[in-house]
């Protein structure tokens, strides 16, 4: 089983990339987290997978973050949760947010997902809530603040997408070690531009 790649990346394509390893080319299926954190074209890289059998294929599946590969492991061991509904999930929400949400019980968050419904929802509440907690986070707690002020700046009005590119900046501007009122006031300075 493969477990680890290192390589030279060859090519970037939506939602997958090509490592050449002394050679030869492997096929990686990758969330947009582990996406984001890739370097360029031709630079060393290396990636943590997963090998998943299918009758017809053997699939590849990589991850930069030690967290985003084990809440994948969690995912697919969901009844009916597949491993690329699994990297849709992760590609919508980062991890430390979906264990938020896991946690907290948010199944309105994760509907929010593409290929989440109500019911696959309740499911993943239902089979994860307890197993989330024992994953390793970093900045667990920014992540939480950040959803916190994401959900105001909802029920104050603001677009959810318009709230989280808001709460990105501010996180910039103000640090991560700062709390919730600092965070909240930020936030709306940059919804009002």
């Amino acid at each position: 089983m493969i477990a680890r790649l290192s390589g030279t990346l060859e090519d970037k394509a939506k939602d997958e990339v090509v490592v050449d390893v002394a050679g030869v080319g492997y096929r990686v299926f990758c969330s947009a987290q582990t996406f984001s954190r890739l370097p360029a074209l031709h630079e060393p890289v290396s990636l943590r997978v997963r090998m998943v059998v299918r009758e017809d294929a053997l699939d590849l599946y990589g991850f930069v973050e030690p967290s985003e590969e084990s809440m994948f492991l969690l995912l697919t061991s969901v009844p009916n949760i597949g491993p690329k509904l699994a990297m849709g999930i992760l590609s919508g929400i980062e991890t430390d947010e979906l264990c938020t949400a896991l946690r907290q019980g948010d199944a309105a968050r994760l509907t929010c997902l593409q290929g989440i419904g109500k019911k696959t929802a309740e499911r993943l509440i239902l089979e994860l809530r307890d197993k989330v907690a024992a994953l390793p986070s970093k900045h667990t707690s920014t992540r939480v603040l950040s959803t916190d002020v994401v959900s105001a700046l909802v029920n104050l009005g603001y677009k959810e997408n318009k709230a989280r590119a808001a709460v990105l900046l501010a996180v910039e501007h103000v640090g991560e070690e700062a709390g919730l009122e600092a965070l909240l006031k930020e936030a709306l300075r940059h919804c009002g531009r």
